[in-house]
């Protein structure tokens, strides 16, 4: 059911959205719930060590992904992007607005989370993949999204899609934590820059959502602070006052209230939805 009537027919991206029961999924498939045209997107093939198969969305789950939304009585088409080229995002622009002609909503969602170790043991490449797709891929987004949006006129919402790990540290995590807190600097210049085009940029920040990824943190966690899975995550819970992990619909539901009207005046924020874990 729709809550936001003004989202009937705008035309969203949704990066990293081919993954099953990712955010990125959840996203596009509440998107086109609202009655938005949706781009699904996501790089569709492997890329060496550090973007293995059993981290991306393939190229026939980004299809399934749009089949469903179709299959629901929404529409969407799905495009392959590697946001690590900054050729490939102008292009996934490009498309969209020849498929539906124009571009209203960029959801910059891809990223990379299971590149976990100690500094001590951290390789280079691994740093430069996490920066690279959470930081420089979500740069990219915003640049080809506002040079579309300020060429069509009448405004547009871009929303990264950021962390608790954009606000706190975490062991293990030195390039994650590092690209996500980048995030939120590169949306809080984008907004001042961009807000006089009418374009607002704002950055969601979850806690843990147990998605595909997040079954592998727990496990990784569990085992790095020498826990059961069952301890690590009865310990997690305990730090959240509403008492549980996040859900995959809450951050829908969080993309949808800033793409729409009722967020005209919201900019420039790193908007936590952690059930209080996170409140700063």
């Amino acid at each position: 059911m729709s809550m936001y009537a003004d989202l009937k027919d705008k035309v969203v991206i949704v990066t990293g959205s081919g993954r099953p029961q990712g955010l990125g999924e959840a996203m596009a498939k509440r998107m086109a719930a609202e009655g938005c045209k949706v781009v699904v997107s996501d790089i569709g093939v492997a890329r060496g060590r550090e973007i293995p198969n059993d981290a991306i969305g393939s190229t026939t789950e980004m299809q399934q992904v749009a089949t469903d939304i179709l299959a629901a009585g929404g529409e969407a088409i799905s495009i392959s992007c590697d946001v690590l080229e900054e050729s490939q995002v102008k292009v996934l622009v490009a498309k969209t607005v020849a498929h539906y002609g124009r571009l209203d909503v960029m959801v910059n969602n891809a990223g990379i989370g299971y590149l976990m170790k100690p500094i001590i043991e951290m390789q280079a490449s691994d740093w430069d993949a996490v920066l690279g797709v959470n930081l420089r891929g979500v740069f990219f987004g915003i640049k080809y999204a506002a040079i579309q949006m300020i060429a069509q006129g009448g405004g547009g919402r871009i929303i990264n899609i950021g962390s608790q790990a954009s606000k706190s540290g975490f062991p293990y995590a030195a390039p994650y934590v590092s690209s996500k807190h980048g995030v939120v600097g590169l949306t809080r210049t984008a907004a001042i820059e961009l807000g006089a085009q009418r374009i607002t940029v704002n950055t969601i920040c979850p806690n843990h959502v147990t998605t595909g990824l997040g079954a592998w943190q727990n496990k990784y966690f569990s085992a790095a602070t020498g826990r059961s899975e069952e301890k690590y995550l009865a310990d997690m819970h305990s730090r959240i006052p509403l008492g549980r992990s996040g859900l995959q619909d809450d951050i829908a539901k969080a993309c949808a209230f800033l793409a729409s009207s009722q967020a005209d005046y919201i900019t420039g924020e790193a908007m936590n939805v952690s059930g209080g874990e996170e409140y700063h």
